[in-house]
């Protein structure tokens, strides 16, 4: 109706002769959005509910589609998954290998009240999925304040790592009572207890199976993983260090813990250690 290409009549006149308003000519259709399909609208839900639950699997994954009226095949979510690059968290098999020849050492930590600072120690791996594989992640945590001494990061279980990580806490931080860890191969690799049997640290070792026998050490990788390492992707290992530095120092000098009163590993680390540096000079 409207010839645009007139060269003697412009587009405003040709609209007033019509009675057309001149927005109408300038109009120009704007086309539906495409409305999220099924699998897209799967995607999204997967992805919400791996925020949440990081550690869920395929057959959980269905369970919570189907509790919202989603009825997908378990291999159609796993082929989802994959595609979004979402893998369940769980803890690996065999992280931390116990070794048969080693010599034995008891639990000492039963029923003992954890009073101060450097009264007990403990370390332990834990592992940081990254796009090409995993990394290793050690620690060495004070239970009285849950202060983190000392971490290090490695791409192999071989127990260099570990003893880094032990040997770099004692020289900035003095020796505890008494030190614990799991009976993995790293832990009781004689090269390893001779620096803490040298110091007269006390070896305290977890019995088979029971997990909460380190429990403060485990709280401390739910945290680590749940407040920094799930919500980040790693491009390399440099990276992972990095951004592990600050993690530690805000955990360390800021976070603050319920169980102290809303105080930080730090404030109460270094408030006992002033205590008891009274008490030695008194």
């Amino acid at each position: 109706m409207i010839d645009r290409d007139n060269e003697q009549i412009s587009v405003v006149k040709q609209c007033e002769l019509l009675g057309l308003a001149h927005s109408t000519c300038y109009y120009k259709e704007v086309k539906n959005p495409v409305k999220e399909s099924f699998f897209e609208k799967v995607k999204r839900y997967l992805l919400n509910f791996y925020m949440k639950w990081p550690y869920f699997g395929k057959r959980r994954m269905c369970n919570e589609l189907k509790k919202r009226g989603i009825a997908v095949s378990r291999e159609k979510v796993k082929s989802l998954m994959n595609e979004l690059k979402i893998y369940p968290v769980y803890p690996k098999p065999n992280l931390s290998k116990p070794n048969k020849q080693h010599k034995k050492y008891p639990y000492l930590l039963n029923n003992v009240e954890i009073t101060h600072t450097n009264q007990v120690w403990s370390t332990d791996i834990t592992y940081i999925r990254m796009p090409h594989g995993f990394v290793y992640l050690t620690a060495v945590i004070d239970w009285h304040s849950r202060f983190v001494l000392s971490w290090k990061v490695s791409t192999t279980l071989e127990g260099r790592f570990c003893r880094e990580a032990l040997l770099e806490a004692i020289a900035k931080y003095g020796v505890p009572e008494i030190f614990n860890s799991d009976q993995g191969v790293q832990f009781t690799d004689k090269r390893f207890t001779d620096i803490l049997e040298s110091r007269e640290i006390q070896i305290s070792m977890d019995g088979k199976g029971r997990a909460l026998d380190n429990i403060y050490i485990e709280r401390l990788w739910r945290t680590v993983k749940y407040e920094e390492i799930f919500l980040k992707s790693y491009n390399s290992v440099k990276d992972l260090r990095k951004e592990l530095e600050k993690y530690f120092r805000f955990y360390n000098y800021e976070r603050d813990h319920s169980s102290h009163d809303y105080k930080t590993p730090w404030e109460i680390y270094s408030r006992n250690m002033k205590v008891k540096e009274e008490l030695e000079t008194a």
